[in-house]
């Protein structure tokens, strides 16, 4: 099991930035997907973004153009920027890995992100 630990989570106003870190405890270049998730009140948990083994990224369509996945291979750690942030941008973020395509993702305990005047 890969151990997630997130952090970076704060109060932000509308439009502005925040960058969540997210620490693996596995080297982070042999895994398969490293990625974040996001689950508002009241609803599931849904996608945001990833990077997928060899570097390719995804992203919900909604935050593409303001939100950037990335990783520091020599800190096993990946972030996510985000810019020009909104009020439906809210939610508890949850970073997750997978060691290979057939196994299960390993979650953090997920960071708080709000956004509000």
């Amino acid at each position: 099991q890969v151990q997630v630990v997130e952090s970076g989570g704060d109060l932000v106003q509308p439009g502005g930035s925040l960058t969540l870190s997210c620490v693996v405890s596995d080297n982070i270049t042999g895994l398969y997907a490293v990625g974040w998730h996001r689950q508002s009140p009241g609803k599931q948990r849904k996608f945001v973004a990833s990077i997928i083994i060899g570097g390719s990224t995804n992203y919900l369509e909604r935050v593409k153009g303001r939100f950037t996945i990335s990783r520091d291979n020599a800190k096993n750690t990946v972030y996510l920027q985000m810019n020009n942030l909104k009020l439906e941008d809210t939610a508890v973020y949850y970073c997750y890995a997978k060691r290979t395509s057939m196994t299960p993702s390993d979650w953090g305990q997920g960071t708080q992100v709000t956004v509000s005047s």
